[in-house]
């Protein structure tokens, strides 16, 4: 996982929509499409550059594909983001 794609998937608010709608859980990129007023290609371009941000799997069951979140991700990004505070505060106490 790279920080650079991560922050710079979660930079665009229709992703971060995506992220949101798959925080109450696993959705199609049709359930995810219908949320938007938008054509399908261009959720799947979104699902698309989450993926590559390892920010969301997917799965096939039958026909249909399920996204969700990746959490580990998010841990790692909540790690990093808790390091740079914490080290900007000892800095700023010194």
């Amino acid at each position: 996982m790279s920080f650079n794609e991560a922050f710079k998937a979660i930079a665009d608010p229709t992703r971060r929509k995506i992220l949101s709608l798959l925080r109450k859980g696993d959705l199609t990129a049709g359930e995810i499409a219908s949320h938007f007023d938008m054509q399908k290609p261009s959720v799947s371009h979104h699902l698309k550059i989450l993926k590559q941000a390892d920010l969301v799997q997917d799965r096939r069951e039958g026909q249909h594909i399920y996204y969700s979140l990746n959490t580990t991700v998010f841990q790692d990004l909540l790690r990093w983001f808790y390091d740079f505070v914490e080290k900007g505060e000892r800095n700023d106490e010194d």
